[in-house]
């Protein structure tokens, strides 16, 4: 075994499992003494179930030996600590919670397993899922493997460190803030924000509530990868309405990709947000982008009337954003929030005004602004039918230091060495976790100290494998994910 088949893709390794050419075991093997030998620098790896894995490894070998064909059979990858899987520890970050341990499996857990997906373990998260960094006080910090300084993303970034170091060759993460984004971007790998409720998320439940079928706002769960091939396969997997709750979910029968070629592509590309900065780094590697998929015959426009609001779009999203995270506040911290509200000037619209509202709203504010979400939606339909794509940052710049101080609305982040909101980088993720639309990020470039940089392709509304198709033209065409040189061994 070699570094090379680490790195390897899920797809890749589906054809080496079928024409024999490794074993389930091998692989899993392989992968458990990679963590062994290097988690304790990343860290990304919290709960290890390398017993099961192997047992599941063998049951694998043993069905592919009779012609199994399962979409998963044989390959080992991660799962977010947030998931239920049963006899594990579910705590979402939570001190009080560290001795819970699920009882079943959540439902894209279920589902992984029944396509022969081998779990060699959980991801760590910030605590409640709430931050671009991944610590807490029961499995500690999980570092990049490009710069151990510096976060691997959150709230998904115990996976995309994983993935990037070579530990799996898929996992599962979830996003209401840029979740699966954000950790993409920072470590160089794919992951894929699906349409809103494609994929349903009974079992992706804080410790202790019961795993009941859920429709949570804004949330989603979804793929997270080294190629963009790999993304659609697992979302495959995961996607389609949960079976003892009908009214929550889809059919999985999504229509095709727009197109098959780059060069039928029609694409709205993005480097400026009206409320925040991009980073010099993003907006090259932009810039970089554009021009090689001009060459190649997409058409690429910068600018369009049609683009919904991005401000306005920003204060909405973090109005029900806050609204949403808020619910489970005490009583007494609401009633703090809620007398720091009162004094706010009416004309106070900054992003950390619109977030103190959210916590507060009443639903009659909360009505009101789900009803410019469905305007902004609307616009983003109109948009979708003289475009097929829309390419732009997830965050303003690439990975940056650790900063575990608290509050995070005291944090600020350096964009070309100017402070500003760490919070309001919720911007980017927000286009499209507003109006729900799916949204693949994508490696697309590397920084001058070596980070990488990604984008994200949003997509139209249950069109998710436009932005996935995409994607692995761009990948197939320019390149995309390139191993940490610290773990090639």
């Amino acid at each position: 075994m070699t570094s090379e088949t680490s790195f390897a893709t899920a797809t890749e390794l589906n054809a080496a499992l079928k024409a024999k050419k490794v074993s389930s075991v091998e692989l899993t093997q392989e992968a458990i003494d990679r963590i062994e030998r290097h988690d304790d620098k990343v860290n990304a790896i919290c709960v290890r179930d390398f017993d099961r894995a192997l047992q599941t490894a063998r049951a694998a070998d043993l069905a592919l030996s009779r012609g199994g064909r399962e979409p998963l059979l044989g390959i080992p990858m991660t799962v977010k600590e947030s998931f239920n899987v049963a006899g594990l520890p579910t705590t979402w970050g939570f001190p009080d919670q560290k001795n819970f341990v699920a009882e079943t499996d959540a439902l894209a857990i279920e589902r992984v397993r029944a396509a022969g997906g081998v779990i060699l373990g959980k991801t760590n998260v910030p605590v409640a899922l709430a931050d671009w960094q991944s610590y807490n006080e029961i499995y500690g910090t999980t570092n990049n493997p490009y710069d151990l300084s510096r976060t691997p993303g959150g709230s998904s970034g115990g996976s995309s460190a994983a993935l990037a170091a070579g530990f799996g060759a898929l996992s599962l993460g979830s996003d209401i803030g840029g979740s699966l984004r954000v950790p993409g971007h920072y470590c160089g790998i794919y992951a894929h924000k699906p349409t809103f409720a494609l994929c349903p998320a009974r079992g992706h439940t804080p410790p202790g509530l019961p795993p009941l079928p859920s429709n949570r706002d804004l949330s989603v769960i979804g793929p997270m990868a080294r190629s963009a091939a790999d993304l659609a396969l697992l979302l495959d997997v995961i996607a389609g309405p949960d079976p003892i709750f009908d009214g929550i979910g889809y059919k999985l029968d999504l229509p095709a990709p727009r197109h098959a070629a780059l060069k039928d592509f029609r694409v709205l590309l993005l480097d400026q947000h009206p409320l925040l900065p991009t980073g010099s780094s993003v907006r090259q590697a932009i810039d970089a982008l554009a021009s090689n998929l001009t060459k190649a015959g997409v058409s690429i426009t910068r600018q369009s009337p049609l683009l919904p609001d991005l401000a306005e779009t920003s204060r909405v999203y973090m109005r029900m954003l806050l609204s949403f995270l808020a619910s489970s506040f005490a009583p007494d911290v609401l009633a703090e929030v809620q007398g720091v509200v009162s004094k706010l000037d009416a004309a106070d619209d900054s992003l950390a005004a619109e977030r103190l509202r959210g916590m507060v709203l009443s639903h009659r504010d909360w009505v009101i602004a789900d009803s410019r979400r469905t305007g902004l939606r609307a616009q983003w339909r109109e948009l979708f039918k003289s475009f097929d794509a829309v390419i732009c940052p997830v965050m303003p710049t690439p990975a940056y230091p650790q900063d575990h101080h608290e509050p995070q609305e005291e944090r600020r982040i350096l964009i070309d060495n100017q402070p500003h909101p760490y919070v309001d980088q919720l911007v980017w993720p927000g286009i499209a976790t507003l109006p729900g639309l799916p949204a693949t990020a994508l490696p697309v470039a590397m920084s001058s100290e070596g980070l990488p940089i990604g984008l994200q392709i949003v997509g139209p509304w249950l069109e998710d494998r436009t932005p996935l198709k995409l994607a692995e033209l761009i990948e197939r065409e320019f390149g995309g994910f390139t191993p940490p040189k610290a773990f090639v061994d």
